[in-house]
């Protein structure tokens, strides 16, 4: 058993910050309404909405999540509350996630929330093969110069893109 699945709270946080790619505000201001069955209703940076689809790992730390949120006594329609009812602070989701990356060994390299959105951004692109533009879309960056920032492309990523072009083996070599 993963550590931070003993909090279904703290795993739904992980997972949807690795999954969903939301900025460290995002996450804590979001609320119970926000959550629909497939995806999260995101206000994000200038109060601009933009939707983001749920896959299974999210959708099951949700569950999870909101199994255990519905045994306590909610004092806000947060989505992320503390063991008192209120909602969970940046300040507090900072410590969690500063509390779990030491747990793995990665305490010392300078990680951050931000880093998880950042991972979560470029393992997108590079192995589940999301394209730049649906990558900004889904960080909700209104310039997509903002996004190229997280994409780190490798040789062997060049190769591929050479390689997949339809007229690659026009001449039979």
């Amino acid at each position: 058993m993963i550590e931070s699945e003993k909090s279904p709270r703290d795993y739904c946080i992980l997972t949807i910050f690795l999954n969903c790619a939301l900025r460290l505000s995002e996450l804590v201001n979001l609320n119970m309404e926000h959550l629909q069955t497939e995806y999260i209703n995101i206000i994000g940076k200038g109060d601009k909405q933009r939707q983001i689809y749920l896959n299974p790992a999210a959708k099951r730390a949700v569950s999870s999540w909101l199994e255990e949120r519905s045994k306590k006594n909610p004092q806000t329609n947060a989505l992320f509350i503390t063991k008192n009812g209120t909602r969970v602070t940046s300040r507090g989701v900072q410590d969690i996630v500063k509390k779990y990356l030491k747990k793995a060994g990665l305490g010392d390299r300078g990680l951050s929330t931000h880093k998880l959105r950042h991972t979560s951004a470029t393992t997108l692109f590079k192995y589940g093969h999301v394209d730049v533009r649906t990558l900004q879309m889904l960080l909700g960056h209104e310039s997509l110069n903002t996004t190229q920032i997280y994409l780190n492309v490798d040789n062997d990523q060049l190769q591929t893109a050479v390689n997949s072009n339809p007229l690659a083996g026009m001449f039979g070599r």
